[in-house]
């Protein structure tokens, strides 16, 4: 009998300290929410303007948009467009039965990085062209990552015909990412 008082005595103190550790458990404001998202948001924006200073980016892609408007949501660990130095690589792929020319049902290309151009507007947006020449690849890149976020857009634009697709999501540095590269062409 003494062996059970005891263990619901300790059992009550172990429940009576835990409560008097706790913070009153108060949740926050909706105005320091926005306040504590807006900071996050901003320190991704610094990582992520730093990542494309040193040109070791990669946007990792939720969205991909065709030439005609057609919009589709994918895997960002597979649909991505990363810069290291002088190089890049752009790889889409499509969660179909086809294995594609990468093996992930897409296309997975890279190249070399020339006419290399990054500008910054008044409210933050930080803008890049570039050219990306590769055997399969010749196109003219236009990034824009938004001012106070990580979420950017980059345009590719092919040289040889009128090929264009949109990619849309997250700028992380590339010791960050968690990209999943394909075969490459």
């Amino acid at each position: 009998m003494k062996k059970i008082i005891l263990i619901f005595l300790a059992a009550f103190i172990a429940t009576v300290g835990a409560a008097a550790q706790d913070d009153g458990g108060r949740k926050l404001t909706k105005k320091e929410r926005k306040a504590l998202e807006a900071r996050m948001d901003s320190l991704a924006n610094a990582k992520a303007v730093k990542a494309i200073d040193d040109t070791a980016f990669v946007l990792e892609a939720d969205q991909v948009m065709f030439k005609r408007g057609y919009l589709a949501h994918v895997d960002s660990n597979t649909n991505f467009l990363a810069f290291n130095g002088g190089e890049a690589v752009v790889q889409v792929a499509f969660n179909v039965p086809w294995p594609g020319f990468n093996g992930l049902g897409g296309i997975s290309v890279e190249g070399n990085v020339s006419k290399y151009k990054k500008t910054t507007d008044k409210r933050g947006n930080t803008y890049i062209e570039a050219n990306v020449s590769g055997t399969v690849l010749s196109a003219r890149l236009f990034i824009t990552l938004y001012g106070d976020s990580n979420k950017a857009t980059v345009d590719i634009q092919q040289n040889f015909y009128s090929g264009r697709i949109t990619l849309n999501g997250v700028i992380v540095p590339a010791g960050e990412s968690d990209v999943f590269q394909g075969v490459t062409i």
